[in-house]
């Protein structure tokens, strides 16, 4: 198998699991079996959006495919209440948004993982508040209506 094969066989296998992934966060009710399988999903579509920004050989390939990743682990482990990781994998996308001076839509879901994982903690710390705040800042910012209204609708997610 060439180079070239091998990094498609990667982009592929990112996207496919990241996908796979949303179908699992959509779902209503999930088996514990499903909610292991959302996991390894996520986590897995990560390592290999890893590989390919690593590589350096996919020019559509970038600090954004990281950052996407980590907010969408962070989502999953606080669908499933489990704050550590969320927590974890939020300042992971916020780190990385801010690094790569990555704007919009994504900065606003950075902001919104920190908040939403925040969300966990019984007593809702101040941190809940302050990344929720600037969550809400950044959906302003959000050029297109489309996307402002499905962050905004996300967001309100965690005040329900």
């Amino acid at each position: 198998m060439s180079d070239k094969s091998d990094e498609f066989d990667h982009r592929k296998m990112a996207a496919n699991l990241f996908n796979n992934t949303w179908d699992l966060i959509d779902k209503k009710e999930r088996s514990i079996e499903e909610e292991d399988e959302m996991i390894n999903s996520a986590h897995t579509s990560r390592y290999h959006w890893g590989v390919v920004v690593a590589s350096g050989k996919d020019p559509k390939a970038g600090p954004l495919n990281l950052q996407r990743g980590d907010w969408q682990i962070s989502r999953v482990y606080s669908i499933l209440k489990r704050y550590e990781p969320a927590l974890y994998h939020a300042k992971r996308c916020l780190d990385i948004s801010l690094k790569n001076e990555i704007k919009d839509f994504d900065l606003a879901f950075a902001y919104e993982a920190m908040a939403r994982a925040y969300s966990l903690v019984d007593d809702k710390s101040d941190d809940f508040s302050k990344y929720l705040e600037l969550a809400e800042k950044a959906g302003e910012k959000i050029k297109k209506t489309d996307d402002k209204e499905y962050f905004f609708s996300e967001l309100k997610s965690l005040s329900t």
